[in-house]
């Protein structure tokens, strides 16, 4: 991730501006569509202590929810895409914010006091209707992988979430060898062995349904060296796409 110096007045800095699981890589003229909402470097707050979100740039706007500096499985940075930025009553600079959590394009506004900026050009775009992903960087396609989606009855929810945070399994266990848990949840199934139906993209590993079918319960699957390859390139707070 790039730290960021300082945001601009006129606002965030960075905003001006596979097959058997190996990358197909794509040359630098290759294009990718995008939307306005994640633009080709992604501001992101790490925090570094609990801070509310809140509906409002203002320490008096209704709380929506507490959020802690650690991740929920590895207790690593929690890491959040910043939307844009406002300047509050008290003279406070406070940051629109992704947050983790139901319903699936929750945001909220935090002090930007409560953490550091950075950012990243990384993005993971999933096609549903392909089962294939995209993996950019600083908007240009750096590889693209086919991958299993969520089968009709549990399908992979649309919309922009985050990576949240990523961890690596130990080998031979199933979904390994790494599993990228994501801000989205299953618009189908409020609670999935023992968790709240958050989607992750994972490996197959102990997995038997083929690359490029439609099978999960709306987790996307890659090849054990195509995640591999992902959890090496990208981190924390990371925008992933999914779109039909």
């Amino acid at each position: 991730m790039r730290r960021i110096a300082r945001l601009s007045p006129m606002g965030l800095a960075v905003a001006v501006g596979v097959v058997l699981g190996v990358p197909r890589w794509v040359g630098a003229a290759s294009s990718h569509p995008r939307t306005a909402d994640v633009p080709a470097v992604q501001a992101l707050l790490a925090l570094h202590r609990p801070a509310f979100a809140r509906s409002g740039p203002s320490a008096g706007a209704a709380p929506i929810r507490l959020l802690s500096p650690r991740t929920p499985l590895t207790r690593s940075d929690t890491v959040l895409p910043v939307l844009r930025e406002s300047v509050g009553p008290a003279g406070a600079l406070w940051l629109r914010v992704r947050l983790p959590t139901r319903p699936n394009g929750s945001t909220g506004w935090v002090r930007a006091s409560a953490g550091s900026l950075t950012s990243t050009g990384w993005e993971i775009v999933v096609h549903r209707v392909q089962r294939r992903a995209f993996v950019l960087d600083d908007g240009r396609v750096r590889a693209s992988f086919r991958v299993v989606v969520g089968k009709p009855s549990t399908p992979t929810p649309l919309g922009t979430f985050f990576v949240v945070e990523k961890a690596r399994l130990a080998p031979g266990v199933t979904e390994g060898p790494w599993v990228l848990m994501t801000s989205a949840h299953s618009n189908v199934l409020r609670a999935y062995e023992g968790g709240t139906g958050q989607v992750a993209l994972h490996g197959t590993t102990g997995m038997s349904a083929p690359l490029g079918t439609f099978a999960s319960h709306g987790c996307v699957r890659f090849a054990p060296a195509a995640i591999s390859w992902i959890a090496r390139h990208v981190d924390a707070g990371a925008p992933v796409r999914v779109i039909p």
